[in-house]
């Protein structure tokens, strides 16, 4: 008896193609996502919003809770991806693979003018495997690589939660093909990579600049207009973040142009062969048939 994994025609023209060759994303899956997505939108948002009696250090506090609160959310994000059928034990241990990679490649850049390689794996994986996939991987990516280089404390859940949002962007990019797919990838990467340098400057913004010696053009206002807290944070981390975040882009660009169409390439390859949510169905040796006990 052999089992036999079923392959359907769509999933090799879609590696032909260059249309991503991503892992389904069920109804529970995208519920989770979505409510992961809001706990850190409350997360970086609430000092645009808080009003003037909000304890503006209050991140020192909150910041492990929120890390208890989001592990659990996603892990249940991978779990519904398993209950909707979306991942199996091939797409579990591919995730594993790549977040593992993606946790190798952080040290070699951490620290260094904001060269961090990592994220070409991000944005690679979510554009080949699909938005749900990429959500896991950028946090679990994330977390992992923060054991590795002692970077546990209460920033990690920020950096997941913002890792995340860039796989998850690079599933949710429209279809594409050859140089054009190469271009929108290395254009998402260098907003990506701004993006998360300035993103993740809101949860240390606000009680940092409490020094009185602070330039008030850049500090926290408590209760302050929404826009004018806004203005202060976008200049505050042009000045103090941008030289960071401009050759974090930089390299994430270059490596999308240099490596982007091969790994794309094996990671479409990887998923074909692995077929996800194909069925696989027993014959006997000599051919289609009942099996016989």
């Amino acid at each position: 008896m052999t089992a036999v994994v079923e392959q359907p025609q769509s999933a090799v023209s879609t590696v032909r193609t260059g249309r991503p060759a991503a892992v389904r994303v069920g109804r529970r899956s995208a519920a989770t996502m979505v409510l992961a997505s809001l706990v850190g939108l409350v997360a970086f948002g609430w000092p645009l919003v808080a009003g003037a009696g909000s304890a503006v250090v209050a991140h020192a506090s909150d910041a492990p809770w929120l890390f208890a609160a989001l592990l659990p959310l996603v892990l249940a994000v991978v779990l519904a991806e398993i209950a909707d059928g979306g991942l199996d034990a091939k797409g579990v241990a591919l995730l594993g693979v790549l977040s593992a990679v993606a946790a190798a490649l952080r040290p070699f850049g951490s620290g260094h003018a904001g060269f961090e390689p990592m994220w070409i794996v991000l944005v690679l994986g979510g554009r080949a495997l699909g938005p749900g996939f990429g959500f896991c991987l950028g946090a679990i990516g994330m977390f992992a690589s923060a054991l590795v280089t002692g970077g546990v404390g209460p920033w990690l859940p920020f950096q997941m939660v913002g890792a995340a949002w860039v796989g998850l962007g690079a599933g949710l990019l429209p279809r594409a093909s050859g140089r054009h797919e190469l271009g929108m990838l290395a254009g998402y990467a260098a907003f990506a990579a701004l993006a998360y340098g300035f993103l993740l400057n809101l949860w240390f913004w606000p009680f940092m600049t409490l020094d009185p010696g602070f330039p008030e053009g850049l500090s926290y206002v408590p209760g302050a207009p929404m826009l004018e807290n806004l203005q202060h944070w976008l200049l505050f981390s042009a000045t103090t973040s941008l030289g960071f975040d401009i050759p974090r882009a930089a390299l994430a660009v270059a490596l999308v142009l240099i490596a982007g169409r091969p790994v794309l390439t094996a990671l479409r390859r990887a998923s074909r062969r692995a077929a996800f949510e194909v069925p696989v169905r027993f014959e006997d040796a000599d051919g289609p048939g009942p099996v016989r006990p």
